[in-house]
């Protein structure tokens, strides 16, 4: 059974004992597929023969962690039949081809759903499975462009500002791909039919703003960028550079907070009244002021167990010593590389700390045995005959 094997293998996690298999790629699809085995899924990766996308030690490759790693040339004649045999056993397969690479290698939904109708076949793409761009190249700027979001983000009189990979690629895709993937592994497992899941970069980062489309209709929110209570429009919801160059984040957004925030920034009585929008740009020069007269640690310690609202702007290395990152453990430590422990948290079936990722191929063997499936040349070049689904 799954859940038996899933066990047999030390996993933890709610997922424990569900099979996955990643097709290598790039971006929100390993990320999506790592997040399934932080959450304690066996997840198989296929990797090509001749490395890897990006040219990196496996040990640094932290979206491989918790995977194990298997080599097929899908390209080679019995390539495909030996992804097929490793679908026939999996409960979710995840890709992040183009639209039509899959079935032109003969892995596509048709053919995996031939050997296996309860999979759950994963499918992650900038633009989707169809539409005008859908044949397109892009990154992760160029699919959440046309969304709308990424014009939210900046200041009014500057170009966008570029949120790194994080919107698009991994809230506006990977994010979206798990939930699907998951919500359809629970129809499978109720009916036994598993289904195609088209997750878009460009439709989950349009769905991140549903909330600002509905004030956007009520004539709540000004279709612009820095004019907004919540975008950096105004002077308490933004960010101050201190006297040393760091910066200190302001998010004091009701009354109370912000009385405790104007009280230990010491804006004094006369300060600008917030409620009148025109006092914005004079109530944002006094705010600069003052958090420009100390230091970012120095301002840290002033609102220090308040309710204020304020935190310091940290850099990636900083941030594992935060103080309350430091107390929940956000962070942990593979194979001496620093990252973000798995997440969220569960009661009773709580997760494990990831395993490093993989050398490519270095788990080809111990899959082909787990899974009973023929993955080397020494099991005869082919998939395989599988036992039925309900054998898993």
């Amino acid at each position: 059974m799954a859940d038996e094997d899933g066990a047999a293998h030390g996993r933890r996690g709610p997922l424990a004992g569900i099979r996955v298999l990643e097709l290598s790629g790039i971006g929100p699809g390993p990320f999506a597929a790592m997040l399934l085995a932080d959450l304690g899924a066996d997840v198989v990766r296929v990797d090509r023969p001749g490395g890897q996308p990006f040219d990196v030690a496996p040990r640094y490759d932290t979206t491989g962690r918790g995977k194990r790693s298997v080599l097929v040339d899908l390209k080679a004649p019995d390539g495909a039949e030996r992804v097929l045999a490793l679908a026939e056993r999996a409960d979710i397969l995840v890709e992040g081809y183009r639209p039509g690479v899959a079935e032109r290698l003969g892995v596509g939904p048709a053919d995996c759903h031939a050997r296996n109708p309860r999979l759950v076949y994963g499918r992650m793409t900038g633009w989707g499975q169809h539409g005008p761009l859908a044949a397109s190249a892009g990154h992760d700027i160029a699919y959440i462009a046309p969304t709308g979001v990424l014009g939210m983000i900046g200041a009014p009189d500057e170009p966008p500002t570029v949120p790194a990979n994080l919107l698009g690629d991994y809230a506006g895709g990977s994010l979206y791909l798990v939930t699907g993937v998951l919500a359809a592994l629970h129809h499978a497992r109720a009916t036994g039919l598993g289904q195609v899941v088209d997750a878009a970069v460009v439709d989950g980062a349009a769905h991140l703003a549903t909330a600002v489309h509905g004030l956007l209709a009520a004539g709540l929110w000004n279709d612009g960028r820095g004019a907004n209570l919540l975008d950096g429009g105004s002077p308490f919801y933004g960010c101050y550079r201190t006297s040393d160059g760091g910066h200190m984040a302001v998010g004091a957004l009701e009354d109370r907070f912000y009385g405790e925030f104007a009280t230990r920034l010491g804006l004094g009585d006369d300060a600008p009244d917030r409620a009148e929008q025109n006092n914005w740009p004079a109530l944002r020069r006094l705010i600069a002021d003052r958090f420009a007269t100390r230091t970012r640690d120095e301002w840290t310690a002033a609102f220090a167990d308040s309710d204020a609202c304020v935190a310091p702007v940290l850099s990636l290395r900083e941030a594992p010593a935060h103080p309350h990152l430091a107390a929940r453990a956000t962070f942990t430590t593979v194979e001496g590389t620093t990252q973000p422990a798995p997440a969220p948290r569960f009661s009773a079936t709580p997760t494990a700390t990831p395993q490093p990722p993989p050398h490519p191929g270095a788990d080809t063997a111990a899959v082909a045995r787990d899974w009973d499936v023929a993955l080397t040349e020494d099991d005869g070049g082919h998939g395989g005959q599988a036992r039925s689904p309900e054998a898993r």
